[in-house]
């Protein structure tokens, strides 16, 4: 049986916790009081941190995911990193305080699946370190750094399901939606200020191929990146709606989601939008829900391609293999170095990185070893190509099985609640946006994407928890 909210740890330890926390973090600021008044700063975080989380562990947590969202922008002083290592910390120690007080762990059957395959991914890091034929050794610290984005996940899916029946479900995902405030207010700066009064992280040129903040980014640093982040909340609110009896507010939510998504210009978050949409009307098929997701994709389409580079983004498609039959996949390649289509780029990236991974076709390259496998130096953007570089045969079998895990466990979920069952309906919102997904890494770096997936496990985590009737 869980604990209860109140009475996590006892009274006597948590006064105990607080005075050390206290006298560590006066210690801190009086000797950091005369090197830097940022570190005093930093000192009084930490320590407003520290009290939070002895006095209400459940929102702390949930607020740290949620501010989670603007880190991005702080890439430069690691504090994404930090966030990593800090959710780890705390679901380390939070499960070792249990344990120690012989108190019951949550555990779910997806979580031990998800343990089991990030434990084999470290096996390409020991490859790595062992100087395996075909990986690069020198490339060790990259995969390291990937295990970790990994593991990082998975203790933040183990800290989230210890807070089973401490926290209804439909108040965490509410709250989640705080999530969005940073990244719209970003988009929206983006949008309205002159890029030459912006801060230098808030501008959006991808590396010299577009004007400055032609596309915005939110606080995700990429365009396709803030598109995927967008449409994965904008499913979230299509669920909201279902379940609440004030539809208005969640449908207006709605169209400024979609208005955010279009203006990305991310044509991949679109092609995941469709698919997206197409998913979720076919399992409950009417001529409403037809008419409304009609009315809702051809919106886009029509805002998408009223901009100019709306337009020239789905001209450029007829400049390649897949359109125009009088180019062949050789003369795309070459056409990539010169003619600026991105589609023709990605086409010689996965060429360089197929010819690479033919080196060692068993296990590729290494853990995140694709950036430095082609001679652009850059994401696979495709996630297929990237998971048969860098595993190999096996490493690819292995993303695919990961994949479909997900896939299945949603199912089940589905399968075991009746039909309008909140819990179902989101299962079904999730796994639409895995089609979504699935679609989208063909062409873009959907698994790099790692704030979206620290909100993908957690709402997993909430999945296990249990839901009252509906």
């Amino acid at each position: 049986m869980a604990v209860s909210p109140t009475n996590t740890t006892p009274d006597w330890r948590r006064s105990l916790l607080a005075a050390v926390l206290a006298a560590i973090a006066g210690l801190a600021i009086g000797g950091a009081a005369g090197a830097s008044p940022l570190l005093i700063a930093v000192g009084l975080v930490a320590l407003g941190l520290g009290l939070s989380l002895v006095i209400r562990l459940e929102y702390t947590v949930l607020a740290l995911f949620i501010v989670r969202s603007g880190l991005d922008l702080f890439s430069n002083y690691q504090l994404p990193v930090a966030f990593a290592l800090g959710i780890d910390a705390l679901a380390i120690g939070f499960v070792a305080l249990l344990l120690m007080g012989r108190r019951r762990v949550h555990l779910d059957g997806f979580w031990v699946f998800f343990a089991l395959w990030v434990a084999l991914q470290g096996l390409w890091v020991v490859l790595m370190g062992l100087g395996t034929p075909g990986m690069e050794r020198a490339l060790l610290p990259s995969a390291v750094r990937e295990w970790v984005r990994l593991f990082s996940w998975l203790l933040g899916y183990l800290l989230i399901l210890q807070f089973k029946d401490r926290l209804p479900p439909q108040r965490v995902l509410g709250l989640l939606f705080l999530a969005l405030v940073i990244p719209l207010l970003t988009a929206t700066m983006q949008m309205v200020v002159p890029p030459h009064l912006l801060p230098g992280v808030l501008v959006f040129d991808g590396d010299g191929a577009f004007e400055a903040n032609s596309r915005i980014s939110g606080s995700l640093g990429h365009s396709n990146t803030f598109g995927t982040y967008v449409l994965f909340f904008l499913g979230l609110t299509y669920w909201k709606m279902l379940h609440s009896q004030r539809r208005l507010g969640w449908l207006a939510l709605m169209g400024v989601l979609a208005f955010f998504l279009v203006s990305t210009k991310a044509l991949g978050a679109l092609a995941m939008f469709g698919t997206f949409i197409l998913l979720v009307t076919i399992p409950k098929l009417s001529l409403g829900r037809l008419l409304g997701s009609g009315v809702l994709a051809g919106a886009i389409a029509v805002l998408f391609t009223s901009t100019e580079f709306g337009r020239d983004r789905l001209a450029s498609l007829y400049d390649t293999p897949l359109l125009n039959p009088e180019i062949n996949w050789s003369r795309s390649i070459l056409l990539s170095w010169f003619d600026g289509n991105s589609f023709n780029w990605r086409i010689a990236q996965w060429t360089f990185l197929t010819d690479a991974w033919r080196e060692a076709p068993l296990l590729g390259r290494g853990l995140n070893s694709s950036s430095y496998l082609s001679v652009f130096q850059n994401y696979a953007h495709n996630d297929y190509v990237r998971a048969l570089a860098e595993g190999g045969i096996v490493g690819l079998g292995l993303f695919l099985l990961f994949l479909g895990a997900q896939a299945f466990w949603l199912a089940r979920i589905i399968c075991r609640h009746p039909p309008n069952h909140p819990r179902r309906n989101l299962a079904l919102i999730l796994l639409a946006f895995l089609g979504a997904s699935l679609v989208g890494m063909s062409t873009e770096n959907i698994w790099s994407h790692t704030t979206l997936y620290y909100y993908w496990w957690l709402i997993f985590a909430v999945l296990s928890w249990e839901w009252s009737s509906a």
